[in-house]
């Protein structure tokens, strides 16, 4: 029954789902085990995306199901700055991540990353201005396959992977990402009515103007 609910659906399912849709009392840890080693030498293989699971084609064997080029855009670099702030220091306001980049950033930088579906509005931070705060999404861990945000590699990794200069400053450090959903003590719900992106974004402006 769970192979089929995971078969059937059309986004990952978490645990909680699965219980839900299962016999009273079914242990949906040691089905997951069973299923994921079940699957683990075949096409497909079930895989856990931010603490949900569903099933995915095998990696190597990706290449063998495409039959058109796939045009892939890159993102810019002022992008990818601005999603690894987010995706370390969430969450995080405009003004913050501009703080720590040490230039502005665009309002068609956060629209694309938006766009993409790998960050998301979480909440307006208790400052003056009220500014939104920023997080990553689902949809991000998936596209970067990564289990969970924590995943994501530490200094020492950055540097031996030729991220990250040898020789930045000792003080400089590399926080603990988190991607907790519960809005912490210095947010506030947003507004339904803030839910398009372009509004929150230019009450961030109206903040810097008066900062």
């Amino acid at each position: 029954m769970a192979e089929a609910l995971l078969f059937a659906a059309t986004e990952p399912l978490d645990e909680a789902t699965l219980a839900s849709r299962l016999p009273e009392g079914a242990d949906i840890p040691a089905i997951i085990a069973a299923l994921k080693a079940h699957y683990a030498v075949r096409g497909v293989n079930l895989v856990a995306t931010g603490g949900r699971w569903w099933f995915r084609t095998a990696s190597d064997l990706g290449p063998l199901l495409r039959r058109e080029a796939e045009e892939t855009k890159k993102l810019s670099r002022a992008a990818l700055e601005t999603l690894s702030i987010i995706a370390y220091h969430q969450p995080v306001t405009r003004a913050e991540v501009e703080a720590i980049r040490g230039v502005s950033v665009a309002k068609g930088t956060l629209e694309v990353l938006l766009e993409t579906g790998w960050i998301k509005l979480r909440g307006r931070r208790r400052t003056p201005g009220r500014p939104v705060t920023f997080g990553t999404t689902p949809e991000f861990l998936d596209h970067f396959g990564l289990e969970q945000i924590s995943d994501l590699p530490g200094i020492d990794e950055l540097r031996a992977a030729g991220l990250l200069d040898a020789r930045v400053p000792a003080g400089i450090d590399v926080p603990m990402p988190s991607d907790d959903q519960a809005l912490r003590e210095d947010e506030d719900m947003i507004e339904p009515d803030a839910l398009d992106f372009l509004t929150p974004l230019d009450a961030d402006d109206e903040q810097d103007r008066t900062t």
